[in-house]
């Protein structure tokens, strides 16, 4: 008799994935321990592998289960949108990643946009570093990531998305507010950047190490909004989006400094795991926003 592969043992292989024990995974999933071991223990004999490494009472992801991995959450993904195809909006289950500035400045409205049309949607927005939301697309937790710096990363693809202006700035009363500045006088200014890792600062000493040569880095953070207190409280000067910094720039609180700096430019990329399909609910959403940028266009 041929052996199958069932929608369960998939589902109790990713919960041990991502709640790390069978106990967890079987609350999880609504069942109990030993009906989770044999549904794993199936699927390992099924397909005449194991999947994890035991060790101690523990059990570690092996290649085995590293290779498995995208195409089980793609399966169950698939089989979660068959059954919510003929649903209304209550079927869409949205799950996005972003990077701060992404995250905290440009997608909530467009978010906000997406629910006032699908209202009894579910939308999960996960805000991160770059490398956080890399990770949570490569393992399939989010449909799609948002993120201010490029990824190499092998599994995943990756697409410009929208063009964002950079611009420095300091604290209005900052001796260097008071007039056109010199790139010398940015080389010997101290520095509030980002944390390293972050897609800000890749792309802050990307676009002003070639003009530069160092930045004089006196406080690394890993928030954009504390950056934007900091220089306003005279902490020294700082590189972030227009987007935010624009409102404390339009009240004066900020002052985006003149140099002979050429205009600061990068590029947002969208990322998505090459293996995962795309979802009913990324569907909708892509389709919003090509919409809602060819009007702002």
């Amino acid at each position: 008799m041929p052996w199958y592969i069932s929608l369960r043992e998939l589902e109790v292989f990713l919960g041990i994935v991502d709640q790390g024990t069978v106990t967890a995974a079987a609350q999880q999933a609504g069942m109990t321990q030993s009906a989770a071991s044999q549904a794993l223990l199936s699927l390992e004999n099924g397909l005449s592998t194991p999947l994890f490494d035991r060790v101690g009472r523990g059990l570690l992801l092996n290649a085995q289960g590293h290779a498995l991995l995208p195409r089980a959450r793609a399966l169950v993904d698939q089989a979660l949108d068959l059954q919510r195809l003929f649903t209304d909006d209550a079927g869409i289950f949205l799950r996005l990643g972003a990077s701060t500035t992404i995250g905290n400045h440009l997608l909530p409205a467009l978010l906000a946009q997406f629910s006032q049309a699908h209202p009894r949607a579910s939308i999960q927005l996960v805000v991160g570093n770059t490398a956080d939301v890399v990770e949570a697309v490569a393992q399939l937790r989010i449909d799609a990531g948002y993120v201010e710096g490029p990824s190499h990363h092998p599994e995943l693809l990756m697409a410009p998305w929208q063009s964002d202006r950079m611009c420095v700035f300091a604290a209005a009363s900052h001796p260097l507010a008071q007039g056109p500045v010199t790139l010398q006088a940015l080389t010997e200014a101290p520095w509030v950047l980002r944390e390293p890792g972050s897609g800000t600062r890749e792309e802050v000493e990307r676009l002003l190490l070639p003009h530069l040569g160092r930045l004089n880095a006196v406080m690394e953070l890993g928030q954009s909004e504390a950056i934007k207190q900091l220089v306003a409280a005279g902490m020294g000067i700082s590189c972030l989006s227009c987007h935010v910094v624009a409102e404390w720039l339009e009240q004066g609180r900020l002052v985006e400094l003149q140099s002979p700096l050429p205009p600061l430019e990068r590029s947002l990329y969208r990322i998505q795991h090459k293996d995962k399909p795309g979802s009913r609910a990324m569907a909708l959403f892509d389709a919003m926003l090509q919409a809602h940028f060819a009007s702002a266009a």
